[in-house]
């Protein structure tokens, strides 16, 4: 579709009522005259009248004839006044009275219109149907000015509601003027063809406009062939129009080189449409009535080749084109104007330009059918038939959206039963029934709910009964049934009345809703307008002579590509894979950033973000590295070191780069971070950057501005420098970049752009490797952003008449608005915006109650959340309100949304004026007292911060996080205040991470030994004013809480154990049947309290959680989360001068009772777990802190993952994320490209055959554990395999640099 140029639709036509409106320009202008006043009194009609002197002709605008006006004989809701204004009038307005001096009015009506006195349609506006606002006395007048004017001449009032003290009562004005108009009538077997001057083709702009009306759902409008199959086709298919551009020649030209739009519906309904067809430069709209469709036409479209032939209502060599229906035009046209030239005026003339095919008339010819609207599932029809005939034959038309609904009942004659034709899942079936016995049941049709006409026929002859869908006889069933049948005296259509007891209706589905035609009984057609005047039949609830069928999902409100799908009275929004929910897709299901999925507690991971929330851009999949700063990973399509030979000015390498969302939603992403950074390295022997200072760059890379930039990693723009030329320690201080010292050996320039204006690099482009021996090698990490200003941006609000301002939420159709707030107030308003009427409010109603209220024409409307907790407890707490033209809804902190629906035919769009207020409302009443926190629009930041600085009563920022987060510190860690957020001291936590969860595990070796001595740690304890140092300032303990986790599979073993100064100990072991024993001596003149528990082999290999809890001499032991065991200890209640605790095997010599020792002779091989003893963590002090603290490591001790629960071989759900190495580049080294090698087979070689050698290790690792239930798992298997070409890369270089000081030893 981007394809087409200025030159393509010039030879076409194309949008906007440029041209109609030349024809009417007139009728622009004071269009305003008095229509009724002059007409005669048989230009009224109606219903029915009260009497002679209320019957319509005395309906005149303020006149007193009569009885002062029209009023009905009976007040209900199928009267109506129609006037006829004798030929077809612009009508712009409308205005209303009671009846004079009386107590009759009308204070809601629908407006109608008809060209023919038939097949009515009603005025709407905002795409539903539009009760205009009626009278509240007799005598003043109401004036109301339509949005879009009518064309017709007929115009009827149908009152909806009245003074319920009086009757119906309308005195009426119609205000408008002429309108002219060429109307062509054809008849499905006619066309015209209009030759034109290619003069009359416009350089700059192309136009084409007409109008149409038809009762068939198909048929070419308008055609220009081309050579070589070239075409346009303006073609109507089922109700809708399809605008097809197609090149011919698919060998010549590129096979996307098509353009095939569709717009409107329903446009078989006899009523006019408009269609406008417009061409600016390269700019092409299409517009059905008030639907267009704007699109850029360019490119391929320079090959259309097109005569100057312009054919109307079929195509002059059918089947030539490919057209889908090829069928001919079979209704009217109206106003074709091609640049400004009347094509009809042309034809009625008989220009030479004008060529005829077929019979045509200057004429509309209104074919007589009367349609009937079934509105509610209440709705029916009843029309006599005549009883006891053996022969029954019924046909009619219908259209619907729904997929159930009751068409035809009727009784069997001389038989206690009758027969059903309904929708079941859009197919008609068909059930004949006896008391208690159904004898047949057969279906025909499919898919019949998609609010096109379709036909039925229903016969019944004696004991045969078939029904035919379309006339098509493979949609046709039979059966026959071993009963003879006689029609009944009536036949129900739609429904079934609801009283009386009528046993052929009794159904279990609701009625029809949708329009019926073309009804007959026999061969007899049924009279409608017999039955609107009551000569034949009954009906409730149904309109007569017209079609109201909507289609509500043109336009489509689904947003975000949600499917649309609707029944009579509303639409459903399917937004399954959109990413989005709610009733018309709209609020996203992702968060907008890594940082919102951080406070909500998850860890790093793959995350879908949606950058702007409920606004266009779609989400996107990245890397959330959720550190002690949250960081986003936005990868591209190549990481890998490239090398890079032979490349110059005249055959420059370049590199695109594509990431894995597109640059709008990387800006979003940019934009809502506080700092972004890529790492760009480029490696280089003979390969320069500058060349020189301040001259010509011979490599460089561009930015998402499309601009090129010479600056490198860890520079600045606009200086033409490297890292080292900003620092001045360049190899060569005659230059800016290592690089340009062009020296055959390799160096390089690496570092981190940081500017966010310029990310992300999106290509480079490198020409300095043709010289001999020359080469450059480069890579680009990801795309790393740090945070999100706009998650803690706030403002507080300190008196109640302060409040921020900022510009007019112009958000008509959908709306969102979500925010954090804290506050000690019992209310306060949060948020308004005000309208003329329309407005938009969210305030805190009461300590445990939100109101969302609005008002978008159709009345005042409020949303309640009610909590059980009171909201005004300075924590932070989080609203969510959203409104579209279907619900209204508000959510807080995590309770159940509240919905509260729209009507189905109200006004949908919310129109505000005024400024937005937040934190107050614009009568200074009921201001908000608290902090406001990541106030979205839409998915749009409003800046709290920088408004606040400048308003007073305002402060920028929000201290106070922890109370609300705090809760996100786990096992132990502490929360800490920062301006922006918080985070978690996980100090004298055994976990680290973020948040504290991350497990801090090892592995221990045989004779592994990790000694932590609290003599030393009393000693630094006592010069500080931790907590933990007066809790071991007297050296005894009266209490313990231990607990850690474990797996392995040798018996025994020794889990813990800790020493005192005075023999006293606790020994944690597993004995050897593989359970657990706690042994605690607190009196070293007795033997030790032994606790068992004996649930299972805990030397399982699987992962073992315990609690150890001590207060005095109760005694708690909790295994895996089951049960807690209660323990009564004897020797004593405290534990005094402490010396030591022991993971492992004990070292030194200790006096221990008999089990203990040997638990120890075996030590502990396998895995330990976040080992916590109170406020210490051991472990975690030996892995990462050994040089600081009291701990004494031995034996072969190694970090490892084996404490997540999926085992060894499992990564810890906090690790950061391998795409962003922060250590920076490995100096000197020639970083390893993915161009082909000459040495990467040798590498290769070498590498397979350490793979071979692990795999084999690993193998007898596996086959022993299998057979002796050894615990011996891959613990700390080595760091990061390396890509096979950079290892041999660095091996070409080992001999400049030696790359391996930042690997780590692991043991298998």
């Amino acid at each position: 579709m981007d394809s087409v140029t200025a030159s393509f639709l010039k030879l076409m036509f194309l949008l906007s009522v440029h041209n109609w409106h030349t024809a009417v320009a007139e009728n622009k202008y004071n269009c305003d005259d008095q229509l009724v006043s002059a007409l005669p009194q048989s230009s009224f009609s109606s219903s029915t009248e009260l009497s002679n002197s209320h019957s319509p002709g005395f309906a005149r605008l303020n006149r007193r004839e009569g009885a002062g006006g029209w009023s009905p004989l009976v007040s209900n809701k199928y009267q109506w006044l129609q006037i006829d204004l004798g030929e077809r009038t612009e009508i712009t307005a409308v205005a209303t009275q009671g009846g004079y001096g009386s107590s009759d009015w009308v204070t809601s009506y629908l407006l109608m219109f008809s060209d023919s006195g038939r097949n009515w349609k009603q005025y709407r506006q905002e795409e539903s149907i539009w009760a205009f606002p009626g009278n509240t006395n007799a005598d003043s007048v109401i004036y109301y000015k339509l949005q879009h004017s009518i064309k017709a001449r007929f115009l009827r009032f149908v009152p909806l509601n009245w003074n319920p003290n009086g009757r119906i009562g309308m005195r009426i004005e119609v205000y408008g003027c002429t309108y002219r108009s060429e109307v062509v009538g054809f008849d499905g077997k006619s066309y015209l063809i209009y030759t034109f001057n290619q003069k009359l083709m416009s350089a700059q702009k192309d136009v084409i406009s007409l109008k149409f009306k038809t009762m068939q759902s198909d048929g070419i409008l308008l055609h220009r062939e081309g050579q070589n199959g070239d075409h346009i086709t303006l073609e109507l298919i089922k109700g809708r129009l399809f605008l097809l551009i197609n090149l011919g020649d698919t060998k010549t030209h590129p096979s996307n080189a098509q353009i095939n739009i569709t717009l409107g519906s329903l446009l078989d309904d006899q009523h006019w449409h408009s269609v406008v067809i417009e061409h600016f430069n390269s700019q092409v709209n299409f517009t059905v009535d008030k639907h267009t469709h704007h699109f850029h036409a360019k490119g391929e479209f320079n090959y259309l080749d097109l005569d100057y032939k312009l054919s109307f209502g079929g195509i002059p060599v059918p089947g030539k084109s490919g057209t889908l229906s090829r069928r001919n035009f079979h209704g009217c046209f109206e106003n074709i104007y091609y640049n400004g030239l009347n094509i009809i005026d042309l034809a009625r003339r008989r220009k030479s330009q004008i060529y005829f095919v077929g019979n045509m008339s200057f004429s509309c010819l209104e074919p007589q059918v009367v349609p009937v609207t079934f509105l509610s599932s209440s709705s029916y029809l009843a029309v006599p038939g005549t009883s006891g005939q053996d022969e029954v034959f019924i046909s009619f038309q219908f259209r619907t959206w729904n997929k159930e609904g009751l068409l035809l009942s009727g009784k069997l004659h001389q038989a206690s039963g009758g027969f059903l034709l309904y929708l079941s899942d859009g197919k008609v079936k068909i059930s004949l029934h006896k008391p208690g016995k159904a004898l047949t049941d057969i279906t025909a049709g499919t898919g019949l709910n998609n609010g096109q006409w379709h036909s039925v026929s229903f016969s019944v002859k004696k004991n045969r009964i078939s029904v035919t869908v379309d006339n098509d006889v493979t949609s046709s069933a039979h059966a026959s049934i071993p009963l003879q049948i006689n029609s009944g005296d009536v036949f129900y259509f739609g429904g079934c009345p609801g009283s009386g007891n009528i046993p052929e209706c009794n159904t279990s589905f609701g009625g029809f809703q949708g329009c019926m035609r073309l009804i007959s009984i026999g061969d007899k057609a049924v009279d409608m307008i017999s039955v609107q005047q009551n000569v034949l039949g009954n009906f409730s609830d149904i309109l007569i002579d017209l079609c109201g069928i909507i289609d509500r999902c043109l336009p489509n409100y689904c947003e975000h590509g949600g499917d649309c799908s609707q029944s009579w009275n509303s639409f459903y929004c399917d937004c399954a894979n959109t990413g989005y929910k709610g009733a018309t897709c709209h609020y996203p299901i992702y968060e907008q950033s890594c940082e919102a999925y951080k406070h909500r507690g998850n860890t790093s991971g793959f995350y879908y973000i949606d950058s702007d929330g409920s606004g266009p851009l779609g989400p996107f999949l990245v890397y959330c590295n959720m550190t002690d700063s949250t960081w986003t990973v936005i990868q591209h399509n190549n990481t890998n070191l490239t090398r890079v030979k032979s490349a110059n000015r005249d055959n420059p390498h370049t590199m695109f780069f594509k990431y894995s969302a597109s640059l709008d939603q990387l800006q979003a992403t940019i934009n809502h971070a506080e700092h972004c950074e890529q790492e760009l390295a480029y490696h280089c022997k003979k390969s320069r950057l500058l060349d020189k200072p301040g001259g010509m760059p011979l490599s460089w890379w561009i930015g998402k501005t499309n601009e090129t930039q010479t600056y490198w990693g860890g520079s600045l723009p606009a200086v033409q420098k490297c890292a080292c030329g900003l620092e001045g320690n360049c190899i060569d201080s005659q230059h800016y970049c290592n690089c340009d010292a062009d020296r055959d050996e390799w160096t390089n320039d690496t570092g981190f752009l940081s500017y966010k204006e310029h990310l992300p690099v999106t290509e480079i482009v490198i020409t300095d490797t043709d010289r001999p021996n020359s080469e450059a090698a480069y890579k680009l990490g990801p795309l790393l952003c740090r945070g999100d200003r706009t998650f803690w941006n706030s403002a507080s609000f300190n008196t109640e008449t302060s409040y921020l301002h900022f510009p007019t939420f112009h958000e008509e159709l959908s709306a969102d608005v979500s925010f954090f707030f804290k506050t000690t107030a019992s209310s306060g308003v949060f948020l308004e915006n005000l309208g003329i009427q329309d407005f938009i409010r969210i305030e805190l109603y009461s300590p445990s109650e939100v109101i969302f209220s609005f008002d978008v024409g159709n009345g005042p409307s409020e949303v309640t959340v009610k909590t059980l907790t009171s909201l005004n407890d300075n924590q932070w707490h989080y609203v969510k309100a959203e409104r579209n033209i279907k619900e209204a809804s508000l959510q807080v902190d995590q309770l159940p949304q509240k919905s509260h629906g729209a009507p189905p035919d109200g006004r949908i769009h919310l129109q505000l004026n005024s400024q937005l207020f937040v934190g107050g409302t614009a009568s200074r009443q009921k201001g908000f007292l608290g902090c406001i926190r990541s106030l979205q629009l839409n998915g749009m930041a409003l800046d709290l911060e920088e408004r606040a600085k400048i308003t007073p009563g305002v402060e920028p920022g929000c201290p106070g996080h922890c109370s609300s987060y705090g809760n996100l510190c786990h096992n132990g860690g502490k929360c800490r205040e920062k301006y922006s957020g918080f985070t978690c001291d996980c100090t004298f936590s055994a976990y680290a991470g973020p948040f504290c969860k991350k497990e801090i595990s090892a592995y221990f070796g045989t004779g592994a030994s990790v000694t932590y001595n609290f003599q030393e740690y009393y000693t630094l304890a006592k010069n500080s004013s931790s907590h933990a140092s007066s809790f071991y300032a007297d050296m005894t303990l009266n209490r313990e809480e231990i607990t850690f986790a474990f797996r392995t599979t040798r018996t025994p073993s020794l889990l813990l154990y800790v020493s005192s100064f005075y023999k006293e100990y606790l020994s944690v072991i597993l004995t050897r049947n593989g359970s657990l024993q706690v042994r605690y001596k607190l009196d070293n003149h007795q033997n030790p309290d032994v606790f068992s528990i004996n649930i299972k082999s805990m030397a399982d290999g699987q992962l073992q959680h315990v609690k150890i809890n001590r207060e005095d001499e109760m005694l708690f032991v909790e295994v895996n989360q089951n049960e807690r065991i209660k323990f009564i200890l004897s020797s004593g209640t405290e534990f005094n001068a402490i010396k030591s605790l022991t993971l492992g095997k004990i070292l030194e010599n200790s006096d221990v009772d008999e089990e203990t020792m040997k638990a120890n002779s075996q030590g502990f091989i396998g895995c330990l777990s976040s080992v916590q003893f109170n406020h210490i963590a051991p472990l975690k002090a030996a892995l990462h802190h050994r040089s600081s603290a009291p701990v004494i490591v031995k034996g072969r001790f190694t970090e490892s993952n084996c404490g997540t629960l999926t085992g060894a071989d499992s990564t810890s759900s906090e690790t950061t994320h391998s795409f962003a190495d922060h250590s920076g580049p490995i100096d000197e080294g020639e970083p390893l490209a993915n161009a082909i090698r000459n040495d990467s087979a040798v590498i290769g070689g070498v590498i397979a055959v350490v793979i071979f050698i692990l795999l084999c290790i690993t193998a007898i690792a596996v086959r022993i554990y299998k057979k002796k239930g050894i615990y011996s798992k891959n613990e700390a298997k080595g760091s990061e395999n390396e890509d096979s070409a950079e290892s041999a890369l660095k091996s070409e270089l080992s001999m400049q640099n030696t790359a391996n000081e930042n690997q780590k030893e692991y043991f298998f």
